[in-house]
């Protein structure tokens, strides 16, 4: 909003043009974040509080179950507002992935809060259906998948060698100079491409899969794209969701994944650094730096609450907005393929839970009693019952992460 106005008045304010930099306005959209999250959000944990909007926790003989009940919850408004109103401050409102990611935060956001809102205010522990969760979530995977594979505005350039470039329109190719006085071509074209970690040459284009099944497939890959970003954005939105359970983990988990999506997101918008480094290179995406700036100041300045003890949880309303809003921002940026990796400690919450209930109904049906893998799932709630503290717990759990984002960054160089 303040882009657009600043850019309508020119030269006539002086220093508007610091409002060009994208460094600039995810500076200020953090910033301001912070503030929102920080300052405001005292003040919604106190109208939760009066509201009585308490988080009915239930017996898992867990130390310290006592005292957290009847903490507020539905926190994760906190961080919506947080993300959404900086966004919409210094973000370019024209800008389809800005666009996008407004659309997935309040989608997924407003499942989130029925949920919480049917379990506070109804009175029913089941909260919503899981079937429309999934409802929702397959929705905007639907839609993400849909407009990345055919909006006009979804590009990416790759490069290719002259001869290739000659045989495209001319508005098709850009070129380039190199450090070595070189030219390079630069085919902009919509391509249904990702990236392989830890492979030369690491694109990968999903046509490649539907052409084992002929050639005509390929006019298919669409539906093969669109199921896989459905999938994605599913499971990283119940893996935050797992994994919002013990006070901070979800919060500074998704802090560190989000920053390290913001050095990817940065250097993938940028053409001077993504040839330097030889990574996808994709016209716009860039812009979506302000919106992780916002979100990332949001997780942080929620965990001054969320933090040990708890003065407030994100409930349904953050977590299932937080894990799908990641998912979202990696498949935008091509690194889907790494969400395994640097949202690794979500994957190993979901697969725990998984594994758990798997070899309960197994060994039940075979052995007549069912047997467990861990004390508890999902893991977390493991290392409770070995006696650890949830503080203790969390930090670990922090320190995996932060391994996970550096293994993750490492990828730009390591092939």
């Amino acid at each position: 909003m303040l882009y657009h106005l600043f850019h309508w008045l020119g030269t006539a304010v002086p220093g508007s043009g610091v409002f060009n930099y994208i460094s600039f306005r995810a500076g200020m959209a953090l910033f301001i974040s912070l503030v929102i999250s920080l300052w405001f959000g005292k003040g919604i944990v106190k109208l939760l509080q009066r509201m009585q909007v308490g988080e009915t926790v239930r017996d898992l003989g867990l130390e310290g179950q006592i005292q957290k009940q009847g903490t507020p919850t539905m926190g994760g408004l906190i961080i919506l507002a947080a993300t959404v109103i900086p966004t919409l401050l210094f973000a370019r409102l024209d800008n389809i992935y800005i666009l996008l990611m407004l659309l997935a935060t309040i989608w997924l956001g407003t499942i989130g809060f029925i949920d919480d809102y049917i379990k506070v205010f109804k009175k029913d522990k089941r909260g919503l259906a899981g079937s429309f969760k999934v409802i929702g979530q397959v929705g905007i995977g639907l839609v993400i998948g849909f407009t990345v594979y055919f909006h006009p505005a979804v590009r990416t350039k790759v490069e290719v060698p002259q001869v290739i470039a000659e045989q495209f329109q001319p508005e098709e190719v850009s070129t380039y100079t190199a450090e070595d006085g070189g030219e390079h071509y630069l085919l902009d074209r919509r391509l249904p491409n990702t990236t392989i970690p830890f492979v030369k040459g690491n694109e990968f284009n999903y046509s490649s899969v539907m052409g084992l099944f002929g050639r005509e497939a390929r006019n298919y890959t669409w539906i093969l794209y669109v199921l896989v970003v459905v999938f994605i954005i599913t499971a990283v939105s119940n893996g935050a969701n797992i994994t919002d359970g013990i006070d901070g983990l979800a919060a500074g988990s998704s802090a560190i994944i989000v920053l390290a999506l913001g050095v990817l997101t940065y250097i993938g918008g940028n053409i001077v650094f993504s040839q330097y480094l030889n990574v996808m290179y994709i016209p716009g995406i860039g812009e979506l730096v302000v919106f992780i700036g916002a979100l990332l100041g949001a997780c942080i300045g929620f965990l001054w609450y969320n933090a040990y003890p708890a003065q407030v949880f994100m409930g349904d309303t953050g977590s299932l907005a937080l894990g799908g809003i990641i998912a979202a921002l990696a498949i935008l940026v091509r690194k889907e393929l790494l969400i395994p990796v640097l949202c690794g400690v979500f994957m190993v919450e979901n697969v725990s839970v998984m594994m758990q209930v798997s070899w309960f109904k197994y060994t039940r049906k075979r052995y007549g009693e069912g047997r467990r893998i861990f004390k508890m799932a999902p893991l977390h709630h493991h290392f409770q019952k070995l006696g650890y503290h949830e503080s203790k717990i969390v930090t670990r759990f922090w320190i995996v992460g932060v391994m996970l984002a550096v293994i993750t960054l490492v990828t730009l160089k390591l092939r």
